[in-house]
């Protein structure tokens, strides 16, 4: 087994140095010759340390350039801008430069509220300037965090990001960085926390010229969505790692998000995601940094470690079954007891966790319900759920407004973190379909792919919406509707926020008193109770029918109908 050793002198990409010089690096082992072009002229490039390549020039901000390997010009793979696509010269780009105005120093994890948003269809005009604008209306609404989809540079014009290839520079059809700085300066000034989706298990397709002068970046196993990255080399972990914390730094994002931690594979000690948190947590930042993982093993060491939370997908996928009777592709691990699961959920947090089930097989996972319950981040969509569809149906559009209703104000009142997907908390049915734009000869490829892995997941797919059309971003806006039943669902939303946020917060600060206890009334109702220091949540709930043999119960924080004689209602209380 190699060791990860220490990472090299060599920073990749440009960086202002000192007297008005830049310092230009690449990893390129596979090259014989390197040169910097800068602004048109060619500069040559020194061999430091084992296949790197390093130059120190007279620049400024916002020159173009590109780094000449054996003749052929490449984009810097750590590039902070471009001055176009993927594919051409890179820019100069100093992030000191940007006026940061007030002081921020962050909020507390247990505050979390967090809205899942994608920058390109969260508003009409898909900019960071325009997302800007909504930011008032959702710190008012109760929102104090917001996760946005990847927006790593990525080929194309539209996309749900997570095939970005210039991991460091912000896809520019949302705007420059310094317009994503102004947006997460508006998200702070206004009190909302600003977590970005980073992807470092995978590079996209199009436009990752790493295998031309690196091959020894990937090897092993392939992913899902592309060759595996070779996590023992630490020159990648060099650039994977300064990229995740030049995010932070030079954009004073307050948390990341690791898409699919899974899929990175490494047999070094430490694991690159350990030396990846302690890297994190070893600076002194006057804000706290909350770092989120999506990792389907289920496992509670990472946030054992010191992770702050995990995506928790048996919550929404036991759900959906209860709610919506599906059970194909991934969902029919919940088919024996989708309602017994939604009980282990809410007692334990996760539903496997390496348990025997009751076929004989063995779960993934293992028991977490010893970690705070915020380190459980519980959703009843995501861009995932919505987009494995071939019409990109929200859960809303299945279940309707009633379960719908029932189900938001049981997310926002368990102690778990409560994540929505933008347009949930104004109850939207706007599809979120795939989407991306790859080259021309891959259209066809992509279409045939979606086709087969829906298929695979047991879709009829004769009427899936076409995941290259530039139409299909455009169905994915979730604000377009001003009815009534829009403002019904603003009104629930802020109610149940600010319940959340007068009760239900200083519950949680107080200590968790041990696992939650649930009781079954009749086969889709439930009596739960979590355990604190100041008292105890109590929510009893139907999801199909009522509470039978419930007791009756004293005046509630909250109600929505009688969960005793209502197939869909919820009661809560504190006692």
């Amino acid at each position: 087994m190699r060791e990860a050793s220490d990472p090299l002198p060599l920073r990749w990409g440009a960086h202002p140095g000192t007297g008005g010089s830049w310092d230009f690096a690449i990893w390129a082992p596979a090259a014989e010759r390197a040169e910097l072009m800068l602004d048109g002229t060619a500069h040559d490039m020194a061999p430091v340390g084992n296949g790197g390549w390093q130059a120190s020039i007279p620049a400024r901000d916002g020159l173009s350039y590109t780094f000449r390997l054996d003749g052929t010009d490449y984009p810097d793979p750590a590039a902070r801008l471009q001055q176009g696509d993927v594919h051409g010269p890179s820019l100069t780009h100093d992030p000191e430069a940007f006026d940061w105005g007030a002081p921020w120093h962050g909020r507390p994890w247990d505050e979390g509220v967090i809205l899942e948003i994608h920058i390109g269809t969260f508003t009409p005009e898909g900019t960071f300037a325009a997302a800007a604008e909504r930011l008032p209306e959702l710190a008012d609404l109760g929102i104090t965090g917001i996760e946005i989809m990847p927006v790593s540079h990525f080929h194309g014009a539209y996309g749900w990001g997570y095939d970005g290839v210039l991991l460091r520079a912000p896809h520019p059809a949302y705007g420059s960085p310094d317009e994503m700085r102004a947006f997460i300066r508006a998200a702070q000034s206004n009190g909302i926390v600003v977590i970005l989706d980073l992807v470092l298990n995978h590079f996209g397709p199009f436009g990752n010229y790493l295998h031309s002068y690196a091959p020894e970046a990937f090897g092993g196993e392939a992913t899902p969505w592309g060759d595996a990255i070779d996590f023992t080399r630490p020159e990648l972990r060099a650039l994977l790692r300064d990229t995740a914390t030049g995010w932070i730094d030079e954009y004073r994002l307050d948390g990341l998000r690791l898409d699919a931690v899974h899929a990175i594979r490494d047999p070094s000690e430490p694991h690159f995601l350990i030396e990846l948190l302690q890297t994190i947590r070893a600076k002194e930042r006057e804000r706290p940094i909350h770092l989120i993982l999506e990792d389907e093993r289920n496992l509670p060491d990472l946030r054992e470690a010191g992770y702050d939370a995990q995506w928790n997908d048996d919550w929404h996928n036991a759900l959906h079954v209860a709610l919506t009777g599906e059970t194909q592709g991934y969902y029919k691990a919940h088919a024996a007891d989708p309602f017994g699961d939604l009980a282990r959920a809410m007692t334990l947090g996760q539903v496997e966790e390496g348990q025997t089930r009751a076929d004989g097989t063995k779960a993934r996972g293992a028991p977490a319900a010893h970690l705070p319950w915020s380190a459980f981040v519980n959703a009843n969509l995501t861009h995932d759920q919505a987009g494995n569809r071939p019409k990109g149906e929200r859960l809303l559009s299945l279940i309707g407004d009633e379960a719908g209703a029932v189900s938001h104000a049981l997310l926002l009142l368990m102690p778990f973190t409560p994540m929505l997907f933008m347009g949930e908390e104004v109850g939207s049915t706007a599809p979120f379909p795939f989407f991306a734009d790859p080259p021309k000869h891959a259209v066809a490829a992509l279409r045939e792919g979606r086709t087969k892995e829906l298929q695979g997941l047991g879709y009829d797919t004769s009427a899936m919406i076409d995941p290259a059309s530039p139409d299909t971003p455009r169905l994915c806006y979730p604000y377009g509707d001003t009815r009534r039943r829009t403002r019904e669902w603003l009104r629930l939303t802020r109610e149940l926020l600010s319940l959340r946020r007068r009760h239900l917060l200083p519950l949680l600060r107080s200590g968790k008193r041990g696992p939650g206890e649930v009781t079954r009334h009749g086969l889709k109702a439930f009596h739960a109770r979590w355990p604190f220091g100041a008292g105890t949540l109590d929510i009893l709930v139907s999801l199909g029918a009522p509470a039978s043999n419930a007791a009756r119960r004293d005046t509630a924080l909250f109600s929505m109908g009688d969960p005793r004689r209502d197939a869909f209602a919820i009661d809560v209380r504190i006692d």
